[in-house]
């Protein structure tokens, strides 16, 4: 690639589980890490994020367990049963790693645009104060989604 991804850039490995509070429990227990708040976002269009293209209209239950001491997080997401990113894995594969961030800089828009012009569909934009995410589907070819951000 022109624009490699670089590994020192992982961030963020994203867990999608159809019981957040039983999961967030076994995880932090594993770790004997303190247990994160969950935090609900309701079902409701959202302009800021789009899912394969369209405005996304889902709810969400997340939790970010901190490993900043290893330089990323592992966050955990329950989706509603509304069409997202999320439902979709959760749908065709069960509980199951989501996603590995990257956090690229100013590479973000030509990274994923050399995914993009090399076969991986944008699934997910989202927008928010100070960032940005992008979730590109590596599922067939890498087992896993991308989620490229400009900054964690």
């Amino acid at each position: 690639m022109k624009n490699p991804i670089p590994l020192g850039g992982l961030i963020q490995i994203a867990v999608v589980v159809d019981d957040i509070e039983l999961a967030l429990d076994t995880w932090c227990e594993l770790f004997d890490a303190p247990r994160p708040p969950v935090s609900v976002s309701p079902a409701q269009p959202n302009p800021d994020v789009s899912y394969r293209g369209q405005v996304a209209n889902y709810g969400l239950k997340l939790a970010a367990i901190d490993c900043s001491d290893r330089g990323f997080i592992i966050e955990l997401h329950e989706p509603d049963g509304n069409p997202s990113t999320f439902r979709e894995f959760l749908d065709q594969h069960g509980n199951g790693v989501h996603h590995l961030g990257f956090q690229v800089g100013e590479a973000r828009d030509a990274v994923v645009a050399e995914l993009a012009s090399k076969g991986f569909a944008l699934r997910t934009i989202g927008i928010y104060p100070g960032g940005s995410w992008t979730i590109v589907d590596g599922e067939d070819s890498l087992g896993v989604n991308l989620n490229i951000k400009p900054h964690p």
